[in-house]
């Protein structure tokens, strides 16, 4: 079933079943690439240097489509539902819908990424010293060189970073506490977005390539900063929905309404929404696991309770 595109991006296909979007701004990227690579290949080949650059950066960016597909088919194991992957400006998002449910799903889903660039860094490696020096070599190894990047710039530990994710994978097992690894990943990608800043104004390079760097250092880092942000307000939210638990919200020995939707008084956080969200009604009556009635739970009650965690 195809799902509903994105606001601002186009639909390019399916790949595995899922829709395939990119946004506009892959493709001014795409024509930057292309100019700052062609110089690479001037006088070195009989082909325009432009039609090389062009053939890498499509490589490129197929390279960063099979990084999110190999988020794709991990997720598909664990049986999440996968909205669809965007290729843009940065690389590319794969929408999976709903957490992981242990930290083992959120360590394979997140670093298979990251191994697919790895895989395909090796095997273009490979490939360009097995062959005769030439400007096919050169640009198999321009590929190998960009994912070997990818793949490592990836792994930082620091949210949005694939990384970032499976250094909340492994504070989660440690702790047991999903919400600490999230805002130790964020924080470290808030701090890794600053470090970069700090690296490009710093760095030794001419005037024109300085200005050049730091202000794709600027962009990356807002990219960073913005989606580490994002990760702490979802954990935020997470943490408020959690301490939602229906015994404790809802009205002991009261008498539900007739023919009012049962739900078990032991739900909690998004295991209770969800069932809420399967049977929609303005008040429930609460079992307990032997089928006896504990009470009635509100949806206003449980809204009311939601407000209240933010204070």
């Amino acid at each position: 079933m195809t799902t509903s595109q994105r606001a601002g991006t186009w639909r390019i296909g399916r790949v595995v079943g899922v829709d395939v979007l990119i946004k506009p701004s892959l493709l001014v990227m795409g024509a930057v690439l292309v100019v700052l690579f062609a110089p690479r290949w001037e006088n070195r080949s009989d082909t325009s240097p432009y039609l090389l650059a062009t053939v890498f950066v499509v490589s490129l960016y197929l390279s960063v489509l099979i990084h999110e597909i190999a988020h794709v088919v991990a997720a598909r194991v664990y049986r999440m539902r996968v909205d669809s992957v965007t290729l843009h400006l940065l690389g590319g998002e794969t929408v999976i819908e709903g957490d992981s449910r242990t930290p083992g799903q959120e360590l394979v889903t997140s670093i298979v990424g990251p191994l697919a660039s790895l895989l395909i860094a090796v095997a273009a490696f490979v490939t360009s010293t097995s062959m005769e020096l030439g400007t096919t070599a050169d640009v198999i190894w321009s590929i190998a060189w960009v994912n070997f990047i990818v793949a490592g710039f990836n792994m930082l530990p620091g949210l949005p970073l694939d990384g970032g994710r499976v250094f909340r994978a492994i504070v989660w097992k440690l702790t047991g506490n999903e919400a600490t690894g999230v805002r130790i990943a964020a924080w470290i990608g808030r701090l890794a977005a600053v470090a970069l800043v700090v690296f490009a104004a710093f760095s030794f390079s001419s005037a024109r390539d300085a200005t050049i760097n730091l202000l794709i250092a600027v962009f990356v880092a807002w990219f960073l900063w913005e989606g580490a942000s994002d990760a702490l307000h979802h954990a935020q939210r997470t943490a408020r929905i959690n301490l939602l638990v229906a015994r404790d919200i809802g009205f002991p020995g009261a008498t539900p309404p007739p023919g009012a939707e049962t739900l078990s008084a032991d739900l909690r956080g998004a295991d209770l929404l969800r069932a809420m969200a399967a049977r929609p009604a303005e008040a429930y009556a609460l079992t307990e696991p032997d089928g006896s009635v504990y009470g009635v739970l509100t949806s206003r009650a449980v809204d009311d309770a939601y407000r209240s965690s933010r204070r």
